[in-house]
């Protein structure tokens, strides 16, 4: 599937053959996963006359599912009314679908709506809100938009396989968030994205199974998002134990941040119980607070004594420690001994402020020269040489990483065995660092990949400006352990790092700032970075700032 910028302005018809390309990729990909109703659906389409294809994907990509005929305006279409006509004879579309007031008023403007209540409701100056409640308590029955509106000019199309497309948009993605725009986003160049080999196999759904749990997750997951209490969500989540590790690993992800909630609400013992169906990163954690809290001392002890033979991150070892100095108290245990750690060097600044863009551009420019040029880039340097340097492993076409052309990261990206499905294509980029190849390689992808969507190089914040600088003062030693540090958990290693950093190019060396206004203090994932950076010998100091009066 061609992912090649046009220069010039798509050709009418643009969207249409985009969508035939995703039910040709979709037959060749999942033919065995097909219902007999999606393959009539895709049998059927490409025998309809050219316009009724057309406004059958134009409302596929509008929000519906009810259109009224005279919003619907596409000149290459023509006869709005024509092309609906087959669709209506496929039942594919309705025009006489009965609707309640509360539907209709979404479609209806206030004077539209004013002019079916009482004249007196009409004249009254009420919001349209209020309106609608009036005709719903008048009329509550619902009506084809015919009858509620006759002899106005429009008609109104109800689009009937929305659900059918949905899942057609799903198996293709693999995922309700991305839609069929993406195809004209990256024609037109907007969206720019790595061209990754792709063969028949390459899918996110091996079975129906896996595409009905995809769906319940999503279901689950908005219920949530929508307010539905914690308790309710976890009912309706059930038993689900998918096979597909991808799915299991949203599972875990939903498990988790119901357990959250359900802990916010004080519903210790419901909590505890799903975090420990959840095993999702910090879920071993949590259940060590909770015991805690419930002042069962003695098994959040054991959990912390687990979590510190075998901590998952070192974000779990941080916290763990501080649990277990809490636990030994309580149990009359003699606390563990811990090693003390390297402090970051501090220095204070005394600045005009505040500053209108923030504490780190005040010591940017107070800190700054020709000399001694400092950049703004936290979270973004390091994970963009990261980016760069491993260009090839972060995109490489395992099974179950890619299933689409329009992937801006791989599906499994934050999965645990993300870097040991890899590994020899980490080990082969990092191997480059042991000699001077690596910068005329990273170069080389700044070149060739610039502007391709990518989890880690922030092109516009990169500049070839910062690449040079850092390619010239950083060590190949440092740029090894940053990376090995991210591959050990790349969705908690990527942020908390140090927001500066300066660059001494006579000297070849360089420093990296955290920075801390007034009152501000260091996080933990900060704490980490700046721990990690001491004890390897890396140049990082923390500036606090006040502000003159």
């Amino acid at each position: 599937m061609p992912n090649q910028p046009i220069t010039t302005d798509p050709p009418p018809l643009y969207y249409l053959d985009n969508f035939q390309q995703a039910l040709d990729w979709l037959q060749t990909r999942y033919a065995d996963l097909l219902t007999a109703q999606e393959r009539d659906f895709m049998r059927q389409f490409v025998l309809l006359p050219v316009s009724s294809r057309a406004l059958l994907v134009r409302l596929i990509m509008r929000k519906g599912p009810h259109f009224r005929s005279d919003r619907l305006r596409y000149p290459e279409i023509g006869c709005i009314p024509t092309a609906a006509g087959p669709l209506l004879e496929l039942d594919w579309l309705s025009d006489s679908q009965p609707l309640d007031a509360e539907q209709l008023g979404q479609l209806l403007r206030r004077d539209e709506l004013a002019a079916l209540l009482p004249a007196a409701a009409a004249r009254s100056g009420r919001r349209k809100p209020e309106l609608i409640a009036e005709l719903a308590a008048t009329q509550p029955q619902p009506r084809p938009f015919s009858q509620w509106c006759p002899g106005h000019t429009a008609s109104l199309f109800t689009l009937l396989i929305g659900e059918l497309c949905e899942t057609l948009r799903l198996m293709f993605f693999g995922n309700l968030g991305q839609g069929w725009e993406e195809f004209v986003l990256a024609q037109l160049g907007i969206f720019r994205y790595e061209q990754v080999e792709l063969g028949p196999d390459s899918r996110g759904f091996h079975c129906r199974e896996d595409i009905e749990c995809y769906r319940h997750l999503h279901r689950c997951r908005q219920a949530l998002d929508e307010g539905m209490a914690a308790g309710e969500v976890a009912e309706l989540l059930g038993e689900q134990r998918p096979d597909n590790p991808w799915l299991a690993s949203r599972l875990a992800r939903l498990q988790f941040s119901l357990a959250r909630q359900l802990e916010r609400e004080e519903q210790l013992e419901a909590a505890l119980a799903l975090y420990q169906r959840s095993g999702w990163r910090g879920a071993r954690q949590r259940q060590i607070r909770i015991l805690e809290k419930r002042r069962d001392h003695v098994r959040a002890h054991a959990l912390v004594q687990q979590a510190l033979a075998e901590p998952e991150d070192d974000a779990e070892m941080q916290l763990v420690l501080r649990a277990e100095r809490r636990l030994a108290r309580q149990l009359g245990l003699p606390p563990r001994a811990v090693a003390g750690k390297a402090d970051s060097p501090r220095f204070d600044l005394v600045l005009p402020g505040p500053h209108p863009l923030g504490v780190e551009l005040a010591v940017r420019e107070h800190l700054s020269s020709d000399q001694a040029p400092v950049y703004y880039v936290e979270n973004s340097l390091i994970t963009g040489l990261f980016g760069l340097l491993c260009w090839e492993a972060i995109f490489a076409p395992l099974p179950g990483a890619f299933f689409h052309p329009f992937h801006s990261a791989p599906a499994d990206l934050h999965s645990p065995d993300f870097h040991s499905r890899r590994r020899q294509a980490f080990d082969r980029c990092l191997a480059r660092l042991e000699s001077d190849s690596y910068r005329q390689h990273l170069r080389h992808i700044w070149r060739h990949k610039q502007g391709i969507q990518t989890p880690f190089v922030n092109w516009a914040l990169l500049s070839e400006e910062l690449l040079e600088m850092a390619l010239h003062c950083l060590p190949a030693r440092h740029l090894q352990l940053w990376c090995q540090r991210l591959l050990a958990d790349l969705r908690a290693h990527r942020t908390g790092m140090p927001d500066l950093i300066q660059f001494w190019p006579q000297q070849q060396r360089y420093r990296m700032i955290e920075v801390k206004g007034p009152g501000d203090r260091l996080q933990d994932n900060q704490r980490r970075w700046l721990d990690y950076c001491a004890r390897h010998q890396m140049p990082v100091e923390v500036c606090y700032v006040q502000w003159t009066r």
